[in-house]
């Protein structure tokens, strides 16, 4: 096998490891850990994918790989650390929403994985996911344990709460609403270097304030979603325009 193919099979690895990981963390209560292992599989699982095109190598099994690693990390991890940090208390309710979680992950997984071999996929698939992905998934699912690290307030974790958050999200995963793949996404040549500033703050906020930065990146992308609905629907509006004109 290419070492071409085999390197971002093993970045994948390693985010697949991380997530485990994460698991561990929270059987020792070392909540900070766990969700620390978490963010990291989520920054492996975007290098992994960026790697593989850079080097050209892409391939099936890796693919694969890629859907197993994304359930473990970002579908069964999170939702295991949320029930030992707050469900568990109220047992069959608390994992019946863990259950809930990885089962709209699996699901998601799927139909994303489906979608790729659509001969005639959707318009705009390439600009927009449908349904939030596994990253940003786990990222909303575990955002009231990173809050509790900087808020001294008890009903964040109040296990009902947390219950119905982890089956909230777990509709959004599944949901056909359009949310913002940046991966098509493309910006003017003016609007780089303000970029660049902007992602050497959030670098310096992470480095200084971990858990608030990552918090307030985890809130910016929740109120993203309306703001990717509304520009779904311009660009369905006007192709329908053009359509018509034509």
């Amino acid at each position: 096998m290419p070492i071409s193919v085999i390197i971002p099979n093993l970045i994948t690895v390693m985010a697949l490891c991380s997530g485990l990981t994460g698991i561990r963390f929270a059987l020792q209560d070392r909540w900070e850990f766990a969700i620390g292992a978490i963010a990291l599989a989520a920054i492996l699982d975007t290098l992994d994918g960026r790697m593989a095109r850079l080097l050209k190598g892409q391939s099936k099994f890796g693919a694969e790989l890629d859907s197993l690693s994304d359930f473990i990390s970002f579908g069964v991890a999170p939702a295991l650390i949320l029930f030992f940090w707050s469900t568990q208390n109220i047992q069959g309710i608390g994992w019946a929403s863990v259950l809930f979680f990885s089962t709209c992950m699996a699901l998601r997984l799927a139909r994303f994985n489906t979608q790729l071999e659509d001969p005639d996929p959707p318009v705009f698939a390439s600009r927009f996911f449908s349904g939030v992905p596994a990253p940003a998934a786990a990222g909303l699912a575990c955002f009231p344990v990173i809050m509790s690290f900087e808020i001294e307030v008890t009903v964040i974790s109040q296990p009902y709460l947390i219950s119905a958050w982890l089956v909230f999200v777990g509709l959004l995963m599944v949901s056909s609403i359009p949310t913002f793949s940046f991966k098509g996404s493309k910006l003017p040549r003016k609007m780089v270097i303000p970029l660049f500033v902007i992602a050497g703050l959030f670098i310096a906020c992470v480095l200084t304030e971990t858990w608030i930065a990552l918090a307030v990146l985890i809130i910016i992308y929740f109120f993203s979603i309306p703001l990717s609905i509304i520009s779904h629907k311009r660009l369905s509006l006007a192709l329908k325009r053009s359509n018509i004109e034509d």
